[in-house]
């Protein structure tokens, strides 16, 4: 919800014109299950909009997912690896994005993807909005987040390395 209901917001303010649908917002995140989640988050909260999504990630057959994006898709939630299969192949464009959104980014960043989503980037118009989202940022990945995004601004819930009092511990 963090990220969907005002993606959702956004893009329902701005409706395309008719005709085929361009990727307006991609949601990127680092393995099939988050994926999975994520998706079922936009469906539920799209749920009476216009608005369209579709999943793609790797291990299953690639011909439906390029069939449900020749259908035309607003919002696209993705593992790195399947979009770099699907732009090398020609099978979708994201010359329209207008959003990117890098969900559990800590992950992202440091499951190796770094290299793969500075390449999907590149695919990307420069004008567009980036949403970094994560649980955790490990100090050691906060430099190479910031690179991403300009004028970021930080929610934190708590503080960095807060103590939590709750808890007691004890040693046999």
């Amino acid at each position: 919800a963090a990220f969907v209901l005002p993606l959702l917001e956004l893009l329902l303010q701005h409706p395309t014109s008719d005709g085929p649908r361009p990727i307006r917002a991609l949601v990127l995140v680092p393995t099939r299950e988050l994926a999975v989640q994520a998706a079922e988050s936009v469906t539920r909260y799209a749920r009476g909009t216009t608005l369209t999504s579709t999943l793609v990630y790797g291990g299953v057959s690639i011909a439906a997912q390029v069939e449900a994006l020749n259908a035309g898709v607003d919002i696209l939630i993705a593992t790195p690896g399947r979009l770099l299969d699907l732009l090398t192949q020609g099978a979708l464009t994201l010359s329209a994005l207008e959003v990117l959104v890098l969900d559990e980014a800590d992950r992202l960043l440091e499951m190796g993807f770094w290299p793969d989503i500075q390449w999907l980037m590149k695919a990307m118009p420069e004008a567009r909005q980036q949403m970094l989202f994560s649980a955790t940022l490990p100090v050691e990945l906060e430099s190479l987040a910031s690179g991403l995004l300009q004028d970021p601004v930080r929610i934190e819930a708590e503080l960095l390395n807060s103590l939590v009092n709750d808890i007691e511990e004890r040693l046999y």
